[in-house]
């Protein structure tokens, strides 16, 4: 369950950092993307401590 949460976080984290990115250009896309990714994996694993454990 951890693993299903953590991609279902990545992929939405990665989905508006590349939405927030392209409104200025590819490469501010590309970066942003990385970086809510790995916004989007904390924020639900530290859900997950709080809420399934």
């Amino acid at each position: 369950m951890k693993g299903l949460l953590g991609m279902i976080g990545t992929i939405l984290g990665g989905w508006l950092g590349w939405w927030l990115g392209s409104l200025v250009g590819i490469t501010t896309a590309v970066v942003l993307s990385g970086i809510f990714s790995g916004v989007g994996l904390y924020a639900v694993r530290r859900l997950g401590q709080e809420y399934l454990e």
